[in-house]
């Protein structure tokens, strides 16, 4: 997720899994006679395996129903699912199901690693599912996002409900599959699913591994300062002059914006495509700002990277080597302009930055359908009151429903998801795990500390955004090698059980 400030003190958050982006060729080496039954469409689909540093996997296509809670919409629309079967055990090997976030889940599978590294460990069936509205899983193809009353069935419910019924039909179609204890994984807003999948559905999967996954980021669970005091606490870990100067630097943009010649300047310090040109751009620019600080504490991988854009190891450490003596003025600006060309340009492959441009970093997730989900379930305040690296950002809840209503004539039901989801009495449920990094600011709405036996936390020191999901690296820290062995000892206790249970 990143948090994105919006002005009219409307926070947009974009949920984005920190993964790189890598391309997709096609290999045939599936077993034609274990085909699932899915596929729905053989002209786009069969025969034909993608594969990627060794991850190959066949897309299937699920005639999925538009609504699950009504009895007089039979409309069916095509939801894209990722199988791999290779590692699997067909005498009832476990299933490790993906629950799809807001974006291409082509994306996903390719990148979480982790799944992947521990699949032949398990003997384990993987099957990433996509979320509905993203991807290619379009209710209404192309007109989708055309007319708002169409992104009606746009929920977290509806969500969950198509990966129950995903479940249902892979385990009774497929051989051997019938008695396959289901695993969810999942990360940031997909952690989230995979946990109330684990709430809503746990007849249908045995356990959840959630990773960064704010479940607790709305109102009345978390306080709304939260997240920025995380993304403060991150940036001081790599020096306290470089978050003094940043504190610093919104007081000097705003005085030099107002003089002779200022616009021109923050153009050429810091890189930009196209000037400012009024108070209204200066407060696009601060948040735009803002966004790269929350986005670089997210991504504060202890390895080179890539996200928006390839990262160094330890990006904020490399930010703050800019920012190492105390400056002032214009010295402050140019130091700045050189962070954001760590972020931005760090390949040298970018003429100017643009910071006009939402969202053009993100292309593989679907900021869409997130901008319309932020102003229905996912509701998540975020403000700061100037005593930790940011200005002043408050947080209007009826400033932010009308700037809803006006966009998509929808109101947000700001306690629906804790209503909805357990709030914080999750006494009740068993076998989730929440895994968060502590250097991700998303971990202010996480849960973190266990909650009984079976719902368990494991903090990961040094960690960013859901770091354990990643695949392995020779640069992995302890911290994050011993977060995993704690998650697959979990997972191999839940499957004995269930095993000897069943």
């Amino acid at each position: 997720m990143t948090g994105k400030v919006v002005k009219m003190a409307m926070v947009t958050t974009k949920c984005l899994v920190l993964f790189l982006c890598c391309s997709l060729s096609h290999v045939n080496s599936w077993q034609q006679d274990q085909q699932l039954p899915i596929v729905k469409n053989n002209e786009t689909s069969s025969g034909k395996l993608n594969s990627n540093g060794g991850y190959s996997y066949k897309t299937l296509y699920y005639d999925q129903q538009i609504d699950h809670f009504g009895f007089t919409n039979g409309q069916t629309f095509k939801q894209r699912i990722l199988v791999a079967d290779q590692f699997w055990n067909r005498n009832g090997g476990p299933i490790f199901f993906y629950t799809g976030n807001e974006g291409d889940i082509d994306w996903f599978c390719n990148n979480t690693g982790f799944m992947w590294d521990i699949a032949p460990e398990f003997n384990a069936m993987l099957v990433f599912a996509e979320h509905r509205y993203y991807g290619e899983s379009l209710p209404f193809g192309q007109d989708t996002y055309k007319n708002v009353s169409l992104l009606n069935y746009l929920t977290s419910e509806q969500a969950l409900a198509d990966f129950a019924e995903n479940i249902r039909y892979l385990k009774t179609t497929i051989p051997g599959a019938e008695n396959s204890a289901v695993v969810a994984f999942g990360g940031s807003y997909g952690g989230m699913l995979a946990a109330w999948l684990r709430i809503k559905y746990p007849n249908v999967i045995i356990g959840a591994l959630a990773s960064s996954a704010p479940i607790w980021q709305f109102t009345d669970l978390t306080p709304c300062n939260a997240f920025y005091d995380v993304t403060s606490k991150t940036w001081l870990d790599a020096s306290t002059t470089c978050v003094e100067n940043v504190h610093r630097s919104y007081n000097v943009l705003a005085t030099i914006a107002e003089s002779a010649g200022g616009f021109e300047f923050i153009q050429k310090a810091f890189g930009l495509c196209t000037p400012l040109a009024s108070k209204y751009d200066l407060e696009t620019f601060m948040d735009f700002l803002v966004e790269m600080y929350t986005d670089l504490a997210m991504v504060n991988y202890p390895y080179p990277a890539s996200f928006l854009a390839d990262l160094p190891a330890w990006p904020i450490k490399v930010a703050c080597s800019y920012l190492s003596d105390p400056l002032d003025g214009k010295p402050l600006l140019a130091a700045l302009g050189k962070v954001t060309n760590l972020y931005y340009n760090f390949t040298g492959n970018t003429n100017c930055v643009n910071w006009t441009d939402d969202g053009s970093a993100d292309a593989s997730l679907g900021t869409k359908g997130w901008d319309y989900q932020s102003c229905t379930e996912m509701v998540m305040p975020m403000c700061s009151n100037n005593t930790n690296m940011f200005y002043n950002i408050p947080w209007d809840f009826q400033e932010v429903s009308d700037k809803c209503f006006e966009k998509y004539k929808v109101r947000p039901r700001e306690n629906w998801v804790a209503l909805e989801y357990w709030a914080k009495q999750l006494k009740e449920t068993s076998n989730i795990i929440f895994s968060n990094g502590l250097y991700d600011p998303w971990s202010s709405g996480g849960v973190m500390e266990s909650i009984s036996d079976t719902v368990v936390a494991i903090q990961i020191p040094y960690g960013a955004h859901h770091l354990d999901l990643r695949g392995s690296n020779p640069l992995d820290t302890r911290a994050v090698i011993s977060a995993r062995i704690q998650e697959k000892n979990i997972i191999r206790n839940w499957l004995k059980i269930t095993y000897i249970n069943g």
